[in-house]
């Protein structure tokens, strides 16, 4: 009504002057105006006060929502119609074989679309046919592949390419165009739906697009948000709500033997749907397994009509949870009983009840008697017989509302050497890895803050991964969009390459069993492509020069890569030196790479390499060429001899190494596998330049190098380059042709921050601005983890509500760059079997030689020797810390625990320096197996630190 202009203007002008600016002063008093059959207009009053009003419209572009979002089970917002195409039309017969395009694996669901029937008389629908159990979404287009993971509602397996169904019925949807309503009445925006059904009589949904960086309001709240694609562009997140929602009558109960019908009608469509039918008739006939552990199932009911099913059943490894996750993050166990934990083992609820799952959840712990919730997430592709099948877990849709709980670091016990010391076999027993998401009494009580801001990460590296985990981790957020485009996807999932992995060195950022635990593939949306463009002004990425992501912040993480060298030229008829030819070297090939010619940069290539290897050279006689002075080389050629390639076949040659100090940056240990490879009969050649190859078809199989004295030339069956590493060359194109500040590395300052402020970067692809005046330090040097944590702490400002504002760095210190405190790691197996480790403190790269030279190096402590396999060398700087750590040894170390002693005092360490200096060490391996130091390996000896450290402080405060 116009009379209500009065009253809407203040709320108006009060809570959006945006809208205010966008539309006109007048926008209001037009609104009210233009009101006929398609649009219309609701003012919520108090008394006679108007205040809030909602706009809405029947027009709505659904075949433009179909393209953009997942809206299979709302059966694309259309009414049902004979010629809909639900289903993969099945192949002619003729053609033989099972038609397998639309096959999913076997942790995933499928759905088909949802009938919905109208209930007269009570102005609702409910679902008839199906359920929506949530995971990833896997998705082919072309040759760029997108899969789609998040903790979202309603989340779908489908291979996009593949098959979308096709709706011909009519819209079913209206949508709400405007929203604006007091404060003081915004809990009470939700009044307005009865209301708006009716005036839609023949609509079933209610749709709502939002901008992303809108956070979610108390309305939007009981909508559902629906999945968008990755590749989506629209630039707005969906909510629906079905009229079936509107119905109270939401109960929720104990399982019969009557509900069996009710049960299989809404889960037929699900892949696992005769796993969740077969606990459930545990229930109903025995109340508990084959092994006897208790099992309960609940039903949700509206009208009637089942909508939702849960199995749980008594969690038994308790103390297998507390020992491996960080769960008293959530909970005091001492304030819960044994009996009082339970296993989330199915969750499937209607959709268009989705708004109920948190209650579901509540009512579940409180006829349960349970306090708490858990819900492991197996990785995918793993069947193991003893451990249980992760397919007996069905996907849950109530994952939105669990809370992700990090693991816990273990440690390595000497079992024999503790003997009655030893930790129970519940804690120390091998089980598959997990991921564990948590509810309780109180989480239920609790709401997480959505972030529907698009972040795109690109390179799946340690800073990448590390800073996924720091967001996925936050448990009061919930980011509903993080991509990931990575040329090979996340990392972990395939394990038989990551076997093959010990041709490159390792930082152990990250293990398998860490990937597991983390279960990214759960919360973030992974695009398998390379990066080959940026648009900053449209915002987006190219993906494949073909697929483009939109971004709201992009974060580039790619690292540096092996790059394939050119040839110099030179023609060694003629005698050249490198002193003739080092200005060509390196440069970058730009022709066709030999198929015999590998750069290994991930576990991914070394598993090509590898069947390449078995299938052309294993069982045959050829030269294997190893070009580089890095340690990766030491590492292929351990790799190269354990596959049965004989040693006189393997050269090794080194290019100059310039200023940089050698690989291993210690003389001992250089100098036992230089006697392994004399040994093995392994030729190395040192200070030696690649100056032409032959090719025959597209193999190499001469190569020649030049000297500082005389060239040489070899046969070649097999060429490995590990001489240069740089930003690949397409990932500088596209950063280039975006114009973002590239001066041998992407330029960014002390927050991460590129010259655009919406796109970020860290990692060794990184350097910091000129006016630092810190050319010599980058990420390059420092703990690539803790590099992408920081990333995320820094991001976390924008979005979290619970941080407090960084206060402004002092005077005189916003031109320095910040400083990192966790070790860097290096570690393999290096020829001879001999098993390598390096601990050292972030710092660029300097000779041992020099650094033992100073004046303020400190005491090195070193058992052992090198050539016996039992070497250790710790340093103890002049704070009386450890500093550094070297092993070379035959036998394997527990890597994780000797981690744990850099940066800790001499003095806790059992009093080092005076055991040291009385001769009571004559082995650091023993010494550090010791009983005592099982305590420096615990997780929690850093808080245990702070705590001791507090305690004197409090106590002079009280004095």
């Amino acid at each position: 009504r116009l009379e209500d202009y009065d009253d809407l203007m203040p709320i108006w002008t009060r809570q959006s002057e945006v809208l205010k600016e966008t539309y006109g002063e007048y926008f209001l008093a037009d609104l009210l105006e233009c009101q006929d059959e398609e649009n219309q207009a609701v003012v919520c009053e108090d008394g006679d006060t108007a205040v809030g009003l909602m706009s809405l419209s029947s027009q709505v572009n659904i075949s433009l929502l179909q393209e953009c979002f997942h809206l299979q089970p709302f059966h694309g917002l259309c009414k049902a119609h004979p010629d809909d195409i639900l289903r993969m039309p099945e192949k002619p017969s003729w053609r033989g074989g099972e038609d397998k395009t639309n096959q999913r694996s076997q942790e995933t669901e499928s759905l088909s679309p949802q009938n919905f029937e109208h209930t007269h008389g009570e102005g609702a629908a409910v679902q008839k046919d199906g359920a929506v159990a949530t995971s990833h979404t896997a998705l082919r287009i072309d040759d760029v592949r997108v899969v789609k993971a998040s903790a979202t509602p309603l989340l779908e397996t489908e291979e996009e390419g593949a098959f979308h169904p096709v709706y011909r019925g009519a819209s079913n949807a209206f949508r709400v165009c405007l929203l604006c309503i007091d404060e003081k009445y915004e809990t009470r925006s939700l009044d307005f739906l009865p209301y708006v059904f009716q005036l839609f009589p023949d609509k079933d949904f209610c749709v709502i697009l939002v901008q992303h960086h809108v956070p979610e309001f108390h309305l939007i709240r009981s909508f559902v948000r629906v999945v968008p694609f990755s590749t989506s562009k629209l630039g707005r997140e969906l909510y629906v709500f079905h009229r079936a929602g509107l119905l109270t009558s939401f109960n929720v109960r104990k399982a019969t033997t009557a509900d069996l019908h009710g049960v299989r009608m809404l889960i037929k469509t699900l892949r696992l749907s005769g796993i969740i039918l077969n606990d459930l008739q545990t229930f109903t006939l025995a109340r508990r397994d084959p092994d006897g552990t208790p099992v309960q199932a609940f039903v949700a009911e509206v009208l009637d009509q089942i909508v939702g099913i849960s199995v749980i059943r008594d969690e038994m490894d308790v103390e297998y949870i507390q020992s491996h996750y960080n769960i008293e993050d959530f909970i005091h166990f001492n304030h819960h009983q044994q009996d009082e934990h339970g296993l989330l083992h199915h969750f499937v609820l209607n959709p268009i009840f989705h708004h109920y799952s948190k209650h579901f959840l509540k009512e579940i712990l409180r006829l349960a008697h349970k306090s708490s919730l858990y819900y492991p997430i197996y990785p995918q592709g793993i069947a193991v017989s003893h451990f249980q099948n992760p397919c007996t877990h069905s996907l849950t849709s109530a994952l939105h509302y669990m809370v992700p709980v990090r693991p816990r670091r273990q440690i390595v016990y000497p079992l024999e050497e503790l003997g009655m010391n030893a930790p129970s076999e519940q804690v120390s027993e091998d089980q598959l890895r997990y991921s564990l998401s948590h509810i309780n009494r109180k989480l239920v009580l609790e709401s997480k803050v959505s972030v529907n801001t698009r972040i795109v990460v690109v390179g799946a590296s340690d800073v990448g991964i590390s800073f996924l985990e720091t967001l996925v981790f936050c448990p009061h957020l919930k980011f509903n969009n993080l991509t990931l485009i990575s040329i090979h996807g996340l990392p972990g999932r395939d394990l038989s390459a990551s076997r093959h992995g010990r041709f490159l060195i390792n930082s152990h950022c990250f293990n398998d069993e860490d990937y597991a635990q983390m279960s990214l593939c759960s919360w973030v949306n992974v695009v398998v492509g390379k990066m080959t463009g940026i648009n900053r002004t449209a915002k987006y990425v190219v993906v494949s020069k073909q697929k483009e992501v939109p971004y709201d912040y992009l974060v580039l993480c790619m690292g540096q890569k092996y790059q394939v060298l050119s040839p110099t030229g030179a023609d060694i008829s003629k005698l050249p030196s490198n002193r003739e030819v080092g200005s060509k070297w390196p440069q970058r090939y730009t022709g066709k790479v030999p198929s015999n010619h590998f750069t290994l940069n991930d576990v991914q290539d070394c598993l090509k390499a590898t069947h390449w290897l078995q299938k052309n050279l294993v069982s045959a006689e050829g030269n294997v060429i190893v070009y580089g002075n890095t340690i990766d080389t030491y590492t292929t050629i351990e790799t190269l001899l354990s596959l049965g390639i004989n040693g006189s076949c393997i050269h090794l040659v080194q290019p100059p190494l310039g200023l940089n100090p050698p690989c291993l940056n210690n003389e001992e240990i250089q100098r036992a596998v230089g006697e392994v490879l004399a040994g093995a009969g392994v030729s190395v050649y040192s200070d030696s330049l690649l100056a032409q190859w032959s090719k025959d078809s597209d193999r190499i199989t001469r190569a020649a190098f030049t000297t500082a004295t005389n060239p040489f030339q070899l046969q070649c069956s097999a060429f490995f380059t590990f001489a240069h590493r740089t930003v690949d060359y397409e990932t500088f194109k596209a950063i280039n042709d975006a114009c973002l500040v590239f001066d041998s590395k992407l330029v960014i300052d002390t927050k991460f921050r590129t010259n655009d402020a919406s796109i970020m970067a860290a990692g060794p692809l990184t350097k910091y601005s000129r006016r630092y005046y810190a050319d010599e330090w980058s990420h390059s040097n420092v703990n690539s983890r803790e590099v992408g944590s920081e990333l995320a702490v820094s991001m976390l400002q924008l979005f979290d509500p619970t941080l407090q504002p960084i206060p402004a760095p002092a005077e005189g210190t916003d031109g320095l760059i910040p400083m990192y405190k966790e070790c860097k790691v290096k570690g393999g197996v290096l020829p001879g079997g001999y098993h390598y480790l390096h601990i050292s403190k972030p710092q660029p790269p300097l000779c041992l030689d020099l650094e033992s030279a100073l004046c303020d190096h400190g005491m090195e402590m070193i058992t052992g020797e090198a050539r016996r396999g039992n070497y250790f060398r710790m340093h103890i700087n002049k704070y009386s810390t450890v500093d550094s750590i070297t092993c070379f040894s035959k036998e394997p170390f527990p890597i994780s625990n000797y981690v744990c002693l850099y940066g800790q005092h001499e003095r806790l360490l059992n009093d080092l320096r005076y055991r040291w200096n009385e001769g009571q060490i004559t082995d650091l391996y023993s010494y550090f197996r010791g009983p005592w130091s099982m305590a420096i390996y615990h997780d929690r000896f850093i808080d245990l630190k702070k705590e001791l450290r507090q305690t004197p402080v409090s106590e002079r405060v009280r004095k």
